[in-house]
């Protein structure tokens, strides 16, 4: 079979892709931006890759189109399609009947954490001798690549509440139908085609109700937003975590880098890694729940999160020059903002801090988040804030609680500039953008190192 994937740059829909292209079907794609890593990947699976959406990439016509949900109407290449007939399906539907059937899936969703956790996830259940596939949207250092076809009958999937392509506007997650499920919590963001935080919960209930009698679905304790889904009707066992739920942590270090697994009261495990953070913790505690459904001991999966080695693009150092470190992270909503540098504020004490934050999420570039964002940035010493005339919001008016710790700038060389003058041996820089930032991590060290040498 013949595929041809609209999007395919992006990590789900290049996922989908190399997932494809090991079933054994000849697969091709656009996007509109066609650049490394991902255009390497798939070129390196021979996948050939087309810059722009002419419909002449349609000629002759692939056995079917594969959407992604960046695609709108009025767009040359998807129009032909609708005017010829051709046969079209959404990534997530093409993934549910033609690889998820028959397969044990593990999804792992909630505003935050989903790609952390399922990483940690497929590490278990590789670490265990499972051989499980995987979807996941980043690239877990333990793996090298975003999505694996497995040999196992287990699946782990990232299942995302944003809405699955221009003609079906159910969240992704609808589509996978998990036996395991993770709801790891649950906030509003996707302004752009949430109206509130009702309407997600409408869509989790959705995912809910496709869980089987024989599943199980593993939630915090005590979050409010997950027991209004939970209340709309479940049908499925559940297993709480965290303070006062079925499975907890004792933490007996203050970075988060050692705890142990409690499981009904009793000791289950301890592990000590390199990851740091109390969201960290929450995140291993759902990936060990999740995996003994699939019988992984607890102990056992403690023990595989002391071999973990994170995620690209969560709190990944990127480089060290003349002693201040360069990280950067995915965090673009002001949880994941304040857990992350709280993280990192726990681990280094007192060492200066240096927030980088690009509001780039189409959440924060409405300004939604505006009012809470100064309150996730109270853990930094220094704030520097990407402002480009088109943000549409005063950042430098939501952020004034945060005084003259807080620096807004227009562009992205005033920011390096700024920093390669003021940093120092023990600072911190930590880069924050759920986007590539115009490569400001590798400007930053290079930038850090000219100023070295002089």
């Amino acid at each position: 079979m013949h595929l041809h994937i609209l999007g395919i740059c992006g990590t789900f829909m290049g996922g989908v892709a190399l997932l494809a292209r090991a079933l054994g079907h000849r697969v091709t794609g656009s996007d509109a931006d066609v650049y490394p890593p991902m255009s390497t990947q798939l070129e390196a699976a021979g996948i050939a890759l087309t810059e722009g959406f002419e419909a002449e990439q349609l000629r002759p016509a692939p056995d079917v189109v594969v959407v992604g949900n960046a695609m709108k109407r009025g767009i040359s290449v998807v129009e032909y399609m609708l005017d010829a007939g051709l046969p079209y399906v959404s990534g997530p539907q093409w993934l549910s009947e033609h690889l998820l059937q028959g397969r044990h899936v593990l999804a792992v969703s909630g505003t935050h954490g989903k790609t952390t956790t399922a990483s940690m996830l497929a590490w278990l259940l590789q670490d265990a001798g499972l051989e499980p596939g995987f979807l996941i949207g980043g690239v877990p250092r333990d793996f090298g690549v975003s999505a694996h076809l497995g040999e196992g009958r287990f699946f782990v999937v990232e299942a995302d509440e944003y809405d699955t392509a221009f003609f079906d506007k159910r969240s992704k997650f609808v589509h996978y139908r998990p036996r395991t499920l993770i709801m790891n919590n649950l906030e509003f963001d996707h302004a752009d085609i949430f109206d509130d935080l009702a309407m997600i919960q409408r869509q989790f209930h959705h995912l809910v109700r496709t869980v089987p009698g024989t599943g199980l679905i593993v939630h915090p304790a005590g979050e409010p937003a997950i027991s209004t889904v939970l209340d709309m009707g479940c049908w499925t066992p559940t297993q709480s975590t965290g303070d006062g739920g079925d499975w907890s942590t004792r933490q007996s270090a203050a970075d988060g880098s050692a705890f142990d697994v409690i499981r009904g009261g009793e000791p289950a495990g301890t592990v000590h890694w390199e990851q740091t953070g109390a969201h960290n913790i929450q995140n291993a505690l759902s990936a060990v729940a999740a995996a003994a459904h699939v019988g992984v001991e607890p102990a056992r999966a403690c023990a595989s999160l002391g071999r973990f080695q994170g995620v690209k693009r969560r709190m990944e150092l990127r480089g060290e020059v003349a002693g201040i470190r360069v990280y950067d992270d995915f965090a673009h909503h002001p949880t994941a903002i304040a857990s992350t540098l709280e993280g990192l504020r726990r681990h280094v004490g007192g060492e200066r801090i240096i927030a980088v934050l690009e509001p780039r999420s189409n959440t924060m570039r409405m300004g939604v988040h505006r009012a809470a964002l100064s309150a996730s940035l109270t853990a930094a010493d220094l704030v520097h804030v990407f402002a480009p005339p088109e943000l549409g919001w005063d950042a430098g008016a939501a952020l004034a609680p945060l005084g003259a710790r807080v620096r807004v700038a227009a562009e992205v060389e005033r920011i390096v500039a700024d920093i390669a003058a003021d940093a120092a041996a023990g600072d911190h820089v930590l880069v924050m953008s759920n986007g590539g930032f115009q490569g400001i991590h590798q400007r930053l060290l290079d930038a850090l190192a000219h100023a070295a040498q002089r």
